[in-house]
This record gives structure tokens, C-alpha cells and sequence, in this order.
């Protein structure tokens, strides 16, 4: 895709805050400090559209990005590590629940996770809820820059053996994998 334009429009702490249905909207969903914000700068071919953190739990809201005037990237909250308080955990958790669970607009979920590790019982449970609810979803794994050249294939097969699904290896780094990616989200679109 061609992106002519992106902007940050909506940061949404409440369900109250979210912006009206209408446009379609594909959510990034993934532990903290899995690199959703660095892929979505990556796709948008921005430095810092979206802000990244070595911190986990940096993204505390839906954060919603308007490409071309014609959809939404989202930028979900990390679960699993973000040290917050519980009562902001269950907030960002309702939301969530809400958001992917009854949202009109939302076309598809993005599951990023990081190509190094084994899928976490937190990544599976995601996959599997997501897939319950009928949402359309593909996996991506980042940081593949990360991995030696020899690693690669060995760590792809056990992603994909553990999820049961395929997974597109991605570099936000070197930009990897965008134009795949991008391929598979106007698959989702369509």
C-alpha cells in the first residue's frame, strides 16, 4: 500500500471515548514490549508515529492511526508484563474485552509476537479467544533481525507448530516482511 498519509487521531481510555464506527479498523494486539508501535511505524513508514518505549506497558491506551483517510491501525496495550495497578489492568482489560469482542468496525486483529521466544500461554490464550470470536486474524513475529541466519527456519517451524497457524517473520528494524504484512491486511479489508 501506498501510504500518502497517516496521523494520530484518538487516544481511548474509555469505551465512551471511542471514535464512531465507520471507517474499517485493524487492531495490533501482542505482549508488552512485543514491538506493536515499532511495526506500525514500519508499515506507515514513520520514524515515531506511533511511540515506542524500551519500557514495557508504554501504550496504555487504544491508540488509533488514520491511513489515507480510509482506515485505522490500532494500537492495543500490552497484556502480560506492564507494571500497573490492578484497577488499570482490569480497566484496560474490559476495554479490550469490549473493543475486540463487539466492535463493528474492527475487520481484523493483528497478533504480534516476538519471533525469538516460544509462544506464551498469554500469546496462545489471545490466538484462541480471538479465534472463538470469529475475528479475523494472522500472526506476526518481529525482531527476526534478531535471530541468526541459522536460527530462523528452526524458530518459524516452532512458532507455527505452536500456534497451528502461519506466521510472517518481520524486521521493523530493516523493514522486513512490510510489504507481506500489508498484503495480508488488504486481504482482510476486502
Amino acid at each position: 500500500m501506498q501510504i500518502k498519509e497517516a496521523v494520530f487521531t484518538h487516544c481511548v481510555g474509555l469505551a465512551s471515548q471511542l471514535p464512531p464506527p465507520g471507517l474499517p479498523e485493524i487492531a495490533f494486539a501482542g505482549r508488552s514490549n512485543v514491538g506493536k508501535s515499532s511495526l506500525i511505524n514500519s508499515l506507515l513508514q514513520r520514524k515515531a508515529l506511533a511511540r515506542t518505549s524500551g519500557q514495557p506497558g508504554k501504550t496504555q491506551t487504544l491508540n488509533f492511526y488514520l491511513v489515507n483517510q480510509s482506515l485505522y491501525l490500532v494500537d492495543l496495550p500490552g497484556y502480560g508484563y506492564a507494571q500497573v495497578p490492578k484497577s488499570i489492568s482490569e480497566r484496560w482489560q474490559a476495554l479490550l474485552e469490549l473493543y475486540l469482542g463487539e466492535r463493528d468496525s474492527l475487520k481484523g486483529v493483528v497478533l504480534v509476537i516476538d519471533s525469538r521466544h516460544e509462544p506464551s500461554p498469554l500469546d496462545l490464550q489471545m490466538h484462541q479467544w480471538l479465534k472463538f470470536h470469529g475475528k479475523p486474524l494472522f500472526i506476526v513475529a518481529t525482531k527476526v533481525d534478531k535471530l541468526r541466519q541459522r536460527e530462523k527456519v528452526p524458530f518459524l517451524r516452532r512458532l507455527e507448530n505452536g500456534y497451528k497457524a502461519p506466521v510472517l517473520f518481520c524486521s521493523s528494524e530493516k523493514n522486513q516482511g512490510r510489504e507481506e504484512v500489508w498484503r495480508r491486511l488488504e486481504e482482510m479489508l476486502a
